[in-house]
């Protein structure tokens, strides 16, 4: 099972909360120089896009800054403050859209053997070393596809060598590719599905396309235990 998180970017300015929507109509406003034109192309009442100016101008200052006169008979444009909100807005953005990128693939799994924090947890997919509550027996385990490494299985170098004490064969299942970041979902024993995060690069170097023999290998502090209540199963 995958589990993938979704976010929703908002800024909050004394009380005020600063969404998308406000930035659409930010971009309007400067794109188009009117606020009467910004809420025509934006489908909305003047009066309310005026209302939310106000309501925002209340929290953070003046968003907007009206020209009169001159050869264009004048108009609206935005003012630094309202330059860096959208600034700040993006910025968040973007961080946001790197952690929803992020999945967690979820394996569950008995408790076999323990040392200290570490545990063996027997899955579908094989014993996975990972970090397990104590007195836990029945667990779940997450693996953040951001801390999953591919390799050619003919080059993975052994467990017991390396940090990486989870390895597993599988083959590429699909691969879907951002700018820059390309998320891997890998087959493995049991129907079970591992997934990735790799760079542009790292396709190109690795030669990833379905079908292609990986290894997939994460460190036990990445696998990461959450107890299962027996009387939560159906």
């Amino acid at each position: 099972m995958t589990v993938e998180k979704e976010y929703s970017t908002q800024l909050a300015v004394d009380g005020v909360t600063i969404e998308r929507r406000d930035i659409e109509m930010l971009d309007a406003i400067d794109r188009y120089g009117s606020m009467h034109r910004a809420a025509e192309e934006l489908g909305r009442s003047y009066a309310r896009l005026q209302n939310r100016i106000v309501e925002i101008e209340d929290a953070v200052g003046p968003i907007t800054e009206r020209q009169r006169g001159g050869s264009g008979g004048g108009g609206t444009e935005l003012t630094a403050t309202a330059r860096e909100l959208r600034q700040q807005f993006d910025r968040h953005d973007a961080e946001l859209d790197g952690v929803a990128r992020v999945t967690e693939s979820v394996f569950a799994g008995t408790v076999r053997e323990r040392t200290g924090e570490l545990a063996t947890v027997e899955t579908a997919i094989g014993p996975v070393l990972a970090l397990v509550p104590d007195g836990a027996n029945e667990v779940q385990l997450t693996v953040r596809s951001d801390a999953v490494v591919l390799t050619d299985p003919d080059e993975a170098p052994e467990a017991d060598g390396t940090s990486l004490r989870n390895q597993f064969r599988g083959t590429v299942d699909r691969l879907e590719p951002g700018e820059s970041i390309t998320r891997v979902t890998v087959r493995l024993e049991g129907d079970a599905e591992l997934q990735a995060l790799v760079t542009k690069s790292s396709v190109e170097r690795l030669g990833l396309a379905p079908g292609r023999a990986i290894t997939a290998s994460f460190k036990a502090t990445a696998a990461r235990g959450i107890r299962i209540d027996p009387g939560s199963q159906a």
